[in-house]
């Protein structure tokens, strides 16, 4: 069988990287692999479906597939996840607590982004902050006039509006404009900026007592691949979840190859021994068995929060051929 040249746009993260200097390869594929930033990945994949397999916003794909125009199909493979408690800061001179939040104005790059649709759920079931109690401001981080990649429609009872022109989040967070601010990427002010800082003063020990008590690990990206190509060839999907799998074993594996620290970043072994620990040896799961229930409890809020127009399922987002896979 001659092999699909397939392009293939991921992250340059450490799961990945056995397939992308070929230590692992994707069954009857020839890959053309390019390393991008997600919000390129993103913004490519679905404004113009330029890619036959890629990284993808788990909100972005539940939000299109609801429409029932997503053009591509899920494959559980978790490319990133995160404890979204670090993703919230605030004006500290005025925030003490999530619970302040009521009434005040956060600024935020895309109101559908994973990450917010994370953090939004925390501060309701958690803290009793609904999205319809504060005053949502939309911007650039870094960059003035950033749009929604998929255009949305809200509930009545939630107020998004724009930020004044020429400026970001980030400034109008600086300059005290903004209460909040909530992004995947902390907030570009100059060093040495007063009264901003985390929402939770402590985001490790929040997100600890978060997973003891939800078994929640939450998930950010997924992997796709074209719709047309899993109907075409129908051995796709598993073959590249196969191959997703085995390179993040092999990445632990030398993670856990303690010799010489393999991260530029001290304290990395203790923290991979507090992970399992915590969550247990697979701290990273893939696939839908493992983690049905943190799909479920996304596509919840996605749907309550009115990105969704209807509750979404993992069947409606995932081939059916990445549900179970073989052991020996």
């Amino acid at each position: 069988m001659n092999k699909l040249n397939l392009s293939v746009a991921i992250g340059n993260y450490d799961r990945c990287r056995p397939l992308i200097d070929g230590t692992v390869k994707i069954d009857g594929v020839e890959p053309a692999i390019m390393t991008l930033s997600p919000e390129e990945i993103f913004f490519r994949a679905f404004r113009g479906r330029e890619f036959d397999i890629c990284e993808l916003s788990l909100s972005s794909s539940t939000l299109q597939a609801a429409q029932g125009n997503f053009p591509y199909v899920g494959i559980p493979i978790f490319l990133s996840r995160a404890f979204r408690h670090t993703s919230m800061y605030c004006r500290t001179d005025r925030i003490e607590k999530p619970e302040d939040l009521r009434g005040r104005k956060i600024g935020l790059p895309e109101y559908q982004l994973t990450a917010n649709v994370w953090a939004r759920s925390i501060l309701q079931e958690d803290y009793g902050v609904a999205p319809s109690d504060v005053t949502w401001v939309r911007g650039g981080i870094s960059h003035a006039g950033r749009p929604e990649k998929i255009k949305i429609k809200l509930p009545d009872n939630v107020k998004l509006e724009d930020a004044p022109a020429g400026e970001t989040i980030s400034s109008l967070l600086a300059k005290g404009e903004i209460d909040g601010y909530m992004a995947p990427r902390a907030p570009d002010v100059p060093p040495g900026t007063q009264n901003i800082g985390w929402l939770f003063r402590d985001p490790v020990s929040a997100a600890k007592d978060y997973y003891r008590r939800t078994q929640i690990f939450p998930i950010m990206h997924i992997l796709g691949v074209r719709r047309e190509l899993a109907d075409k060839h129908p051995w796709l999907p598993g073959a590249i979840y196969k191959a997703f799998e085995e390179s993040k074993l092999k990445a632990i594996e030398h993670l856990s190859e303690t010799s010489a620290t393999k991260i530029t970043l001290p304290f990395a072994e203790e923290r991979l021994k507090e992970a399992r620990e915590l969550m247990g040896e697979d701290y990273w799961s893939y696939g839908i068995q493992a983690n049905r229930h943190v799909l479920e409890h996304f596509f919840r809020h996605h749907h309550e929060q009115g990105l969704s127009p209807r509750l979404v399922t993992p069947e409606d987002l995932f081939h059916p051929g990445t549900f179970e896979s073989y052991s020996l």
